[in-house]
C-alpha cells in the first residue's frame, strides 16, 4: 500500500490545485446619473453585459441600478462608468454617522 497511497496522495493534490473557487452570489447596487428610458436602457444593457451577470433592474426615480449574479462590485461599477454617465456605489449611511439615543448620557436623568 504504501506505493500506491503515494500516488493516490499525490494524485488528489493535483487534482485539489486545479479547482477554482466559486463566486458568491451578490446584489450590486450603482447610483448612476439617468434622465430618461434611453438613458436606462443604455445602462441596462451596459450591466447586462458584466460576466456572471444574471439578472439587472434599473430603477429610474431613484437613479439606481441593481445588479443580481456572480459579479464582482469594482467591475459593474466599471461598466457603469463605461456607459460615460456618473456613477458611484449606492449610498449608505455609515455606522458612525447615525445618532445613537443610548449613548450614556442621554437617558441618564440625574445628569439634567
Amino acid at each position: 500500500m504504501g506505493v500506491s497511497g503515494t500516488l493516490e496522495y499525490l494524485s488528489e493534490k493535483l487534482s485539489n490545485s486545479k479547482k477554482k473557487k466559486k463566486k458568491q452570489l451578490n446584489t450590486v447596487a450603482v447610483k448612476i446619473r439617468m434622465d430618461c428610458e434611453g438613458c436606462a436602457l443604455k445602462v441596462k444593457k451596459a450591466l447586462s453585459g458584466v460576466k456572471g451577470a444574471k439578472s439587472v433592474d434599473v430603477d429610474l426615480k431613484q437613479q439606481k441600478a441593481t445588479v443580481y449574479g456572480y459579479v464582482d462590485a469594482k467591475k459593474v461599477l466599471e461598466a457603469a462608468k463605461s456607459t460615460g454617465k456618473k456613477a458611484e456605489p449606492w449610498p449608505y449611511v455609515p455606522y458612525t454617522m447615525i445618532a445613537h439615543p443610548y449613548v450614556a448620557g442621554v437617558h441618564d436623568r440625574r445628569r439634567r
